[in-house]
């Protein structure tokens, strides 16, 4: 196992990292930006360095700043947690060619899956279903007219190095593809520095199942069962569950089993997740890979009392899988919902600040994933993550009964938070009988849901 390792995220990852470090051992180094340097989460580390200003170009994106710490302070590796530079390819190599080992797949894993159009040809040729759509990108907007055609309306137009909803548009009909095209083709080449873009049938009253899955790059496969990700705010997740109340025994086994063997046969190497669409059949077809953690991880962790952070740690340090697949077994239920500092009554308007108070929720089945204690401030420059509230209970009701009582008992002063949306979500007859979709969300609030404390 690694004897230093750099922790070079922020925040509630930064925190979930360090978690699983300390407990295993491993000193720790961890960056903050001047922005955040005063956080409390950091003084579990063995070290802290400040690296740079607030905005992430100055520090957390800061590739040559990041490696000249790890080196100056004698850490072995690096763990890049979610976001930032997770899923950036160059980093990875950058990190093994000054013999760093980087905490997650080789980056021709990274560079395979961060490519969307070349990850859905990739997967369709090992076996995936995928949805109708494109084979890659287009040279001129005339054959993206021509081939939308062919696909059929209603469509999503998408980015190839997209993700998080960016460089996406739903296009209802040929009259208003080229106007959504150029749109997100603009947005694309802002957000990720390639304008590039491919398309995909869109697929009404489908949910968004993602498999858990730790692979070893010699063929060994384990999952950790499925999340439910549907309910979801412009394509970014708000509350996560596992299982899903949506598929059916068959239709779950064939998803892990067509999972698996295209994962296994892909040689890839680190944990990751396979997000899918489900129709209402109960087919699932491939969206993308996600070379990283995922911010829902945690469902997974209560579902199977596994730490996907060590399964990550020892499988960069060589040590193969933990378990076999007889050994995760999910049982029980599990349920996330994100706290974020904004306020769904007015557009959910981003609300940084000092939090002057914050009482957390515990007991049986409570998990609380937090960076953050009474004080501590919530910059405007980043997310507005508060913490993820986690339930487990031996029935999906439990879980859901123990969520409302750890929402109510949440106290957070200083800034304004989407707890109430969350517990008004708990009660909706679509969720109390799990039947709802990845517009179900959006058609709520259209509809004058919202909520905010």
């Amino acid at each position: 196992m690694f004897r230093r390792v750099l922790i070079a995220n922020r925040a509630e990852v930064g925190a979930r990292i360090l978690k699983t470090c300390n407990r295993l051992g491993i000193e720790t180094v961890a960056i903050a930006s001047q922005a955040d340097r005063e956080h409390t989460w950091l003084q579990g580390a063995t070290e802290v360095v400040v690296i740079g200003g607030a905005r992430p170009s100055e520090s957390y994106l800061n590739q040559d700043a990041i490696l000249e710490v790890a080196l100056a302070t004698r850490c072995s590796a690096l763990h890049p947690g979610w976001g930032f530079l997770s899923e950036n390819a160059r980093f990875a190599a950058r990190c093994e060619s000054v013999g760093l080992t980087f905490i997650g797949p080789r980056p021709s894993d990274i560079r395979q899956m961060g490519d969307k159009a070349l990850a859905r040809s990739t997967m369709a040729r090992l076996g995936l279903p995928t949805i109708p759509g494109s084979n890659g990108p287009f040279p001129t907007e005339q054959a993206a007219l021509e081939s939308a055609r062919d696909i059929g309306f209603p469509m999503l137009v998408k980015a190839v190095a997209g993700g998080g909803g960016r460089g996406m548009r739903v296009v209802e009909n040929e009259d208003g593809f080229v106007d959504a095209w150029r749109s997100a083709g603009r947005e694309a080449s802002s957000a990720f520095g390639d304008g590039r873009l491919y398309m995909e049938r869109l697929l009404r009253g489908a949910r968004h199942i993602e498999v858990q899955i730790a692979a070893d790059g010699y063929g060994n496969v384990v999952h950790f069962g499925e999340r439910e990700c549907s309910l979801q705010r412009r394509h970014q997740k708000v509350l996560e569950e596992a299982p899903s109340a949506g598929l059916s025994a068959s239709a779950r086994a064939t998803m892990f089993h067509n999972v698996c063997t295209a994962v296994a046969a892909s040689g890839y190497r680190s944990v990751g997740t396979v997000e899918m669409l489900a129709d209402q059949t109960g087919a699932a077809y491939f969206l993308e890979m996600n070379t990283r953690l995922q911010v829902e991880h945690g469902v997974s962790e209560l579902l199977t009392g596994q730490d996907l952070v060590e399964w990550q740690l020892r499988i960069a340090a060589n040590a193969g899988l933990p378990a076999t697949q007889d050994g995760v077994v999910a049982e029980g239920h599990a349920i996330e919902c994100r706290i974020n500092a904004e306020d769904p009554s007015d557009a959910f308007r981003p609300s940084p600040g000092t939090v002057s108070r914050l009482v957390l929720p515990d007991g049986e089945g409570v998990r609380v994933d937090t960076h953050l204690s009474s004080g501590d401030r919530i910059p405007p420059h980043y997310d507005a993550t508060v913490a993820k509230i986690l339930t487990h209970g031996s029935t999906r009701t439990q879980a859901i009964e123990r969520m409302n009582a750890a929402l109510v008992a949440l106290r957070v002063e200083g800034v304004r938070t989407n707890t109430a949306l969350h517990l008004d979500m708990l009660k909706w007859p679509s969720f109390v009988e799990g039947d709802y979709d990845i517009g179900t969300l959006e058609r709520e609030l259209a509809g004058g849901a919202h909520g905010a404390t």
